[in-house]
């Protein structure tokens, strides 16, 4: 296709990362709401219930946000970003392998692997998508373009397949097919290395001794907290996972906060920068809450669809996991048409501000769809699919509104020599937003899907249109950003 020889192992690279990350998420929680006596297949799970699961799962996909912040420390100024793609991919794999075995505690700590794996593979991949080009090379938007499909491709096959397995074999065959793909991928990133040249292989800006400590000194911080946090959880708790994805939430959530302040006293900051990264504030305000709700897919939707949804088809049952790859299918489809839509409209195209405003209103607007079905369910009644097949198709308008948008504006909105501190904010917003979400689904037991699903939905689109009335300050902040 007129590409560099090395996006093809770019692409095969992170179409299987992919694979192993949504099929294991496809699973997770489907394994730890199971019984714990439960037959083979799929065999024991770990009887947690459905808040706790939640929580966890948020608790995971938050942590698979927030490393990238030192995962790409670590390939700047230590390793370069072709030895992290690397490394990552090995303790992703790892990660898998550890939750193959059918112990506990290796269930633990291969989650908390697995994100540090994908911590410094994440965001070093990309980085050497873009040195295969040279800065004005025109195929540059084209190659990120395929590139991206290969995320989608792997996150539409990885459900299929290792959900697959969980329903027919059991779950840690699962949990091992989902390893074996990110084996697979490292394989021929290794086979497909000449093709890289030297794209990725330098630091880019190696770090001096005494950043090296300072790191060093940081990490062994991190590891004090983590081993105060742990001790005290034993031994206060007896081990609660749920105590420890609190203390992860709030970590998360003041690790956002810590960061924006620090970007705010800034002293190089113009008076147009702080304005700029005041808009981006709103904006990182409304990601978060659109996060919260739209990541519970593979969570309170998932775990609903597996008590309350007909997955029949004559006689064929779908896998529940299955229905994680309608998410991706969407996205294939219709991602080509809002971006030729926002050509079509050039300037008439809805400001930055509003779209976000639109996506808030559509992801809450998708809570409201399942409420039909939730109430179904207070009475025993499975309800047809269809209905979650709307919510993620409503879902799927709403992402395409304010993920790739969002994305666009932070880089128009980053201060000179801020860029990467302003990404790795923006990605944050899921990290707190994932967070967030998980311990709000405890609802649920509470107040039942139903009342769930109407108080998130009805809260969500509050939000939306409060938003509304920002988009004028907001556009008026970006003042000189095509927004």
């Amino acid at each position: 296709m007129g590409q560099p020889r090395g996006l093809a192992t770019l692409f095969l690279t992170e179409m299987w990362e992919r694979f192993s990350y949504y099929g294991m998420r496809a699973i997770l929680v489907l394994y730890l709401i199971a019984p714990p006596n439960g037959e083979s297949p799929p065999g024991a799970g770990l009887g947690l219930t459905v808040g706790v699961a939640a929580a966890i799962y948020g608790s995971y996909s938050s942590l698979i946000y927030l490393l990238p912040l030192a995962g790409g420390w670590v390939a700047d100024r230590l390793t370069g970003p072709r030895r992290a793609v690397l490394v990552g991919g090995i303790v992703i794999a790892t990660g898998h392998f550890m939750m193959a075995v059918p112990i506990q505690l290796l269930f633990w700590v291969g989650l908390v692997v697995i994100a540090a794996g994908t911590g410094l593979l994440k965001p070093s991949i990309s980085a050497i998508v873009g040195d295969l080009y040279a800065p004005h090379d025109t195929r540059r938007d084209s190659g990120f373009s395929l590139f991206y499909m290969g995320i989608n491709l792997g996150a539409f096959i990885a459900p299929l397949i290792v959900g697959w397995l969980a329903e027919s074999v059991s779950w840690h065959v699962a949990f091992l097919a989902a390893g074996i793909g990110m084996v697979i991928g490292l394989v021929q990133y290794v086979l497909g290395g000449k093709g890289l040249g030297d794209a990725g292989r330098a630091v880019p800006k190696p770090a001096t001794r005494v950043e090296k400590i300072k790191a060093g000194r940081l990490l062994a911080f991190v590891v004090a907290g983590v081993t105060i946090v742990l001790l005290i959880d034993v031994f206060a708790f007896g081990f609660s996972v749920d105590f420890i994805t609190v203390m992860l939430s709030i970590t998360i959530v003041s690790v956002a906060i810590l960061y924006f302040i620090r970007l705010f006293r800034n002293p190089d900051l113009t008076s147009i920068d702080r304005e700029r990264v005041r808009a981006f504030a709103y904006l990182f305000l409304a990601a978060v809450v659109f996060w919260a709700i739209y990541d519970q897919s593979g969570s309170t939707l998932t775990e609903f669809a597996q008590q309350y949804t007909d997955t029949t088809f004559g006689s064929f049952t779908m896998p529940v996991e299955w229905l994680q790859s309608i998410n991706p299918i969407f996205i294939i489809i219709f991602a080509p048409m809002f971006a030729g839509l926002w050509t079509y409209l050039g300037n008439r195209a809805p400001s930055t501000p509003a779209k976000f405003a639109i996506a808030i209103f559509g992801v809450g607007l998708s809570f409201l769809i399942m409420i039909p079905p939730a109430m179904a369910a207070e009475t025993a009644q499975e309800s047809a699919i269809w209905w979650l097949v709307g919510v993620y198709l409503v879902q799927t308008w709403s992402e395409l509104l304010l993920s790739p948008n969002g994305l666009s504006a932070t880089t128009k909105l980053a201060p000179a020599g801020l860029l990467s501190q302003m990404l790795a904010l923006w990605f944050l917003a899921t990290a707190v937003g994932d967070s967030l979400g998980g311990q709000v689904v405890r609802l649920v037991e509470v107040v039942g899907y139903a009342g769930y699903f109407a108080i998130l939905g009805l809260t969500t689109i509050g939000i939306g249109v409060v938003f509304i009335f920002f988009v004028g300050k907001i556009r008026t902040l970006m003042e000189g950003v095509d927004n």
